[in-house]
């Protein structure tokens, strides 16, 4: 019933357009500001591997991850920065001009569960739950943006893809 809702109103539709301009304006300008203000995770990556979350017993709750960023994300942190500021910048836009917003708000989840693994709280939990909501909406929250052109026009070039592929006769 409530996925229904979130896929097929447009009341709802309406009110996910204002959610996710909400969250993409976020996203949009913290990656702007990582791009134009030199942004280095390596503090961020090496200050998480150094107070990873614990639970009572002082142990660390998520040593997988933990092990991640030791072991891959703090030696490789010049990837990491430059892909998380266009990744925000990118997700925001992609929010903002509701194109590809459920892969945005996908993305978006990605990134906010990486941060909260790594120790930040912040204003992740809220954008998790709009993010969710975005995502579970699927087409819906992007009716009212660019999806309404660009998932039609994509539709149709998979299905002419495909259609090739059926008349190429195997030698």
């Amino acid at each position: 019933m409530i996925g229904k809702l979130l896929r097929e109103n447009n009341i709802v539709a309406g009110l996910l357009t204002v959610v996710r301009i909400y969250l993409g304006w976020a996203w949009m300008t913290a990656g702007w500001g990582k791009i134009t203000g030199g942004f280095d995770a390596s503090g961020f990556l090496k200050g998480a591997v150094a107070n990873p979350v614990t639970g009572p017993d002082g142990s660390p709750v998520y040593s997988g991850w933990v092990s991640f960023l030791d072991s891959f994300a703090v030696p490789n942190a010049g990837l990491f920065s430059p892909l998380v500021a266009w990744g925000e910048l990118l997700v925001g836009l992609g929010l903002i001009l509701g194109c590809l917003t459920t892969a945005a708000a996908f993305f978006a989840l990605v990134m906010n569960f990486s941060f909260m693994l790594s120790g930040t709280v912040s204003h992740n939990p809220t954008d998790i739950l709009m993010g969710v909501f975005i995502a579970a909406a699927g087409y819906n929250a992007g009716k009212y943006g660019l999806d309404r052109y660009v998932l039609p026009y994509l539709r149709k070039l998979l299905r002419k893809s495909r259609n090739k592929e059926s008349h190429i006769i195997p030698t």
